[in-house]
């Protein structure tokens, strides 16, 4: 995994690039977390290919797990993927919520990510 931090209106974002999952649970998210805090950025930016498909299936609570990770360091993230097919009305819900709130944020791009990831509201 490489972690990229890139700067934005004095905004340091971490953006994270793999080919794996690398974000299975809790742990994961924590451990991800504090090494991109560590490295000066509390705003990350996650290909939706680097969760888990668990985390897309909400009746598993792995989503709510990972994101309390990220609200209690007051972490937002970004996750960048195609979210457009998504058959469950509940994900799309709860897609459209967290889309609304800001501190999780699902877009379709990196650049989507960063613009979101810097907005102050």
């Amino acid at each position: 995994m490489n972690i990229e931090i890139i700067e934005n209106e004095g905004v340091q974002i971490a953006k994270l690039s793999s080919d794996q999952v690398e974000i299975r649970n809790a742990q994961d998210a924590i451990e991800i977390l504090m090494n991109c805090l560590y490295k000066g950025a509390e705003n990350i930016i996650v290909a939706k290919e680097n969760l888990t498909p668990d985390f897309f299936e909400l009746k598993t609570k792995v989503a709510g797990e990972i994101l309390q990770k990220f609200s209690t360091y007051d972490s937002k993230i970004a996750i960048v993927g195609d979210f457009n097919n998504i058959k469950s009305k509940s994900l799309k819900d709860f897609i459209f919520e967290s889309n609304k709130l800001g501190q999780v944020n699902f877009v379709g791009s990196v650049e989507e990510g960063i613009e979101k990831l810097t907005s102050k509201s």
